[in-house]
């Protein structure tokens, strides 16, 4: 059995099934999303029933990130948060014009019941940001760090690389787990368009809003399936880009 954790979709339905096909998704296999599925591309509704139909078909966990939470507010009150609307809102919005009122209720009913996070078997936590409380996601006290902190990961690259791990200045909130897996800011952001680890974290998500890829990672080979860059999936498009 296999099982890979995938970036950060933003509505880039066609990225996902190139990745899909790549790694040739078996019935055993289990995937892990680690949020973000809407906002970007024009796609969004549509790899939510993408997603919904994958699911009923193969093993799946949908983490939910601070884009899901935008998307599930709007699908539930109509309200338009304006920060959600310029960071690939207005495209999510339009991607849902032809779909009825009980399809949307399905896609918020798919949302609402999203973890904010999951810890397997084999005590990988897999979560959207971060979290910031030394003893674990279990006793954070504010929900919303898990899908908008972004403490953790510039913990680990700034301190962690140089610390070893037995010793007292090592961050006790990397101790609780083996691997902790986690999207949220893109690796392009640091020249690199492939996954990015430090200490015992790995970032999946290649910029797949922007200008880079989606990716998927084989947990146990570390081995790396990705899309081709998405503005050339979607020439006609900006996604989140501003130029």
């Amino acid at each position: 059995m296999r099982t890979f954790a995938i970036g950060d979709i933003h509505g880039g339905l066609k990225a996902l099934i190139q990745v899909l096909n790549k790694i040739e998704v078996k019935d055993e296999d289990t995937l892990i999303f680690v949020g973000d599925y809407v906002d970007g591309w024009s796609e969004s509704a549509q790899v939510i029933q993408f997603l919904i139909e994958l699911s009923q078909k193969i093993n799946c966990v949908f983490i939910k990130g601070n884009h899901d939470v935008w998307c599930e507010n709007w699908l539930k009150s109509n309200d338009v948060n304006p920060t959600w609307y310029i960071h690939g809102g207005k495209e999510t919005i339009e991607s849902y014009v032809s779909f009825s009122s009980d399809e949307k209720k399905n896609h918020l009913d798919f949302f609402e019941n999203m973890p904010l996070y999951h810890i397997d078997n084999e005590n990988r936590l897999f979560i959207h940001a971060g979290f910031t409380s030394m003893h674990g996601v279990e006793k954070e006290v504010f929900k919303e760090t898990f899908y908008f902190d972004r403490t953790l990961w510039e913990m680990v690259l700034t301190k962690s690389s140089d610390i070893n791990e037995d010793s007292v200045l090592y961050p006790k909130r990397l101790k609780h787990y083996k691997e902790i897996y986690i999207g949220h800011t893109p690796t392009t952001n640091f020249n690199s368009d492939m996954p990015m680890h430090a200490a015992n974290v790995w970032n999946v998500d290649t910029g797949a809003a922007f200008k880079g890829k989606l990716s998927a990672m084989n947990l146990n080979s570390k081995a790396v399936f990705q899309s081709d860059n998405l503005p050339a999936l979607y020439p006609d498009e900006k996604g989140r880009n501003k130029d």
